[in-house]
Formats: C-alpha cells, sequence, structure tokens
C-alpha cells in the first residue's frame, strides 16, 4: 500500500510550482510595461545615472549603445528569461551594480520592517482579541471593534501622514523618516502594524468564541479547570488555526503597505527600490524587486500554511510521521 505524502511535503512542491510560473509572469509583465510607458528610455536611464541636469541627447545616445536598446523587445525578453533560468537578474541599467546585491539589501530591511509590523500586530492584537473572546460584549469587545472599523478603514498612506504630523512633528519624539537609527523603525512599523492587529483581534475574538462554546472547553471547565487553565490546555490551539490562516490572506497586505509606506518614511526597503527603479526605467531592478515582492508573498503565504497543518489536530499524525 503507498503511504500518503506528508501535507507539508506536498503544500511545499505546490508552493513551488507557484514560484516558477510567478518568476515567470512578474518578469514578463514589469518588461512589458516598463517598454510601453511614455518618454525616452534611454533618457531616463541617462538621467538615473547622471541627473538629470546633465542629461543630454548624447549621453543617452551613449546609455542606448551601450545597453543595446535599440535591438528589439522581443529579442530583450528571451535573454531575460535566458538569465532568469540560470537565476540570473543582471546588473542595474542606473548603478550598473549586481541586481541580486541591490535586492539583497534592501529586501534586508524590508524583512525588518515585516518582522516588526507582525510583532506590534500580535502583541496588540491577540491579546485583544482573547479577552474580547472570554467577556464578549464588554469594554475590550466594544473597543476592539471601533478600532477595527476605524483602522481598516484608514489607507496607509493617510495614516503615515497622520503619525508623521502627531509623533514626529508635533510631539518630536521619533524621526520622520530615513533610516539613520532604530527608532526610525517605530513609525512605518505602527502604520502596517496597527491595521493588521486591529482585524487580527476580531479574528481572534471570532475564534475564541467558537472555542468557548466548545464541548471540550466546557468538558474542561466542568472538570474543575479555570477560564485561563482550559484556555492555554485546551484553546489555544484550536483558536490558532483560524489566527495563523488571516495571517496568511492579509500577507498581501504587508507587501502592499511596503511599497507606499518604505516611499513615504523613505526606509530603505524592497518597496522603496522599486518606486526609484521605475521613475529610473530601470527594467532589471523593476523586475528583481517586483520579483522579490511575489516571493516574499508565496513564502509567507508558505508559512502560515505550514502552521496551519501543523497547528491542526487532524493533521498533526501525518505530520509528525
Amino acid at each position: 500500500m503507498t503511504r500518503p505524502l506528508n501535507p507539508l511535503w506536498a503544500l511545499a512542491a505546490r508552493r513551488l510550482v507557484q514560484v516558477v510560473a510567478l518568476a515567470l509572469i512578474i518578469g514578463t509583465l514589469c518588461f512589458l510595461m516598463v517598454r510601453s510607458l511614455p518618454g525616452d528610455l534611454a533618457t531616463r536611464i541617462a538621467a538615473g545615472r547622471y541627473g538629470y541636469d546633465l542629461v543630454s541627447n548624447a549621453a543617452a545616445d551613449t546609455v542606448r549603445a551601450e545597453l543595446g536598446l535599440n535591438q528589439p523587445a522581443a529579442w530583450a525578453l528571451l535573454h531575460w528569461w535566458r538569465d532568469i533560468a540560470t537565476l540570473n537578474l543582471g546588473l542595474s541599467l542606473v548603478t550598473q551594480a549586481p541586481v541580486w546585491e541591490e535586492v539583497a539589501h534592501h529586501l534586508a530591511a524590508t524583512l525588518r520592517l515585516s518582522a516588526a509590523a507582525l510583532g506590534l500586530a500580535f502583541v496588540l492584537g491577540v491579546p485583544m482579541g482573547l479577552w474580547a473572546g472570554l467577556r464578549p460584549g464588554g469594554w475590550v469587545d466594544k473597543t476592539s471593534w471601533v478600532l477595527s472599523v476605524v483602522l481598516r478603514a484608514t489607507p496607509p498612506f493617510l495614516l503615515s501622514v497622520l503619525l508623521m504630523l502627531l509623533v514626529a512633528v508635533h510631539w518630536g519624539f521619533l524621526p520622520v523618516a530615513g533610516d539613520e537609527s532604530h527608532a526610525s523603525l517605530v513609525l512605518p512599523a505602527l502604520t502596517l502594524g496597527l491595521g493588521l492587529a486591529a482585524g487580527l483581534a476580531r479574528v481572534t475574538r471570532a475564534a475564541m468564541q467558537d472555542v468557548v462554546q466548545s464541548p471540550s472547553f466546557e468538558f474542561a471547565r466542568t472538570k474543575g479547570l479555570s477560564d485561563l487553565q482550559a484556555l492555554v490546555r485546551h484553546g489555544l490551539r484550536n483558536a490558532a488555526v483560524p489566527v495563523a490562516a488571516y495571517l496568511g490572506v492579509q500577507a498581501l497586505f504587508l507587501v502592499e503597505g511596503a511599497v507606499v509606506v518604505e516611499t513615504l518614511f523613505a526606509w530603505p526597503g524592497i518597496g522603496h527600490a522599486l518606486v526609484h527603479a521605475v521613475f529610473g526605467r530601470d527594467i532589471p531592478m523593476i523586475q528583481g524587486a517586483a520579483l522579490c515582492m511575489g516571493l516574499l508573498f508565496v513564502t509567507f503565504n508558505l508559512v502560515v500554511d505550514a502552521a496551519c497543518v501543523a497547528l491542526d489536530p487532524r493533521h498533526a499524525k501525518g505530520v509528525s510521521a
């Protein structure tokens, strides 16, 4: 009899196929969109290299000849497909540095920001959701509902500006932008983390209510366990599955928000690099940054899906095998 495939291995195999398809689709779309933008490509690249005040027709012609921009677009796209098959993202058209090095530098900053935002969401959202689920209708439940509505309805760019004006400009507690110190991470992490924490609190509250109303939780209390003991021994694992699934859905919130938030706060992450690459028509850098953001989304979903499989009691036996 054939032994069934481990759920985690099956999940990893599906995500690997998604990564390959994602790389081809994102790279091709980025190439076609940049090529279709108005304006002379060589002039914009020369402006990125030398500055707009020093750009001339001669400089643009030099860049055009150096980079082979007169070649047909289809030929350049075929070259990129060949390079991506060998994991070669090429050189930046503006800085002439390897795209892998540029992407790795900016990716480290984005991962720091994402980790801080997720940590903040857990610290604020999960305890509030657990309390609201154990005491439905109380002041914590009502407060979390109001905060969830307000924060989820506020666009990241508006929340960024409000935090800048209030915390940095009016109170003078934190830097407005940049990455000169650890304090510079606080405002962009708050911008991403507050909206995520608000939704996480409501999902945790709903999951906690399902656990409290379950027969297993009622039986635990009839044995003489307190609410806290029953929660720790019998409730947290079941409540963690929908919470982890919600984080997988909200991974897109972090990826999309990173573009806006990193640009507004001048945080040197992958979203900030993508915006600058678009202005400079740096096609290899655009492809590398967009591909990295797509892979972040897939990787984060893979981690969350694996956590859901590991936490789900129905899959526990298959994972341990």
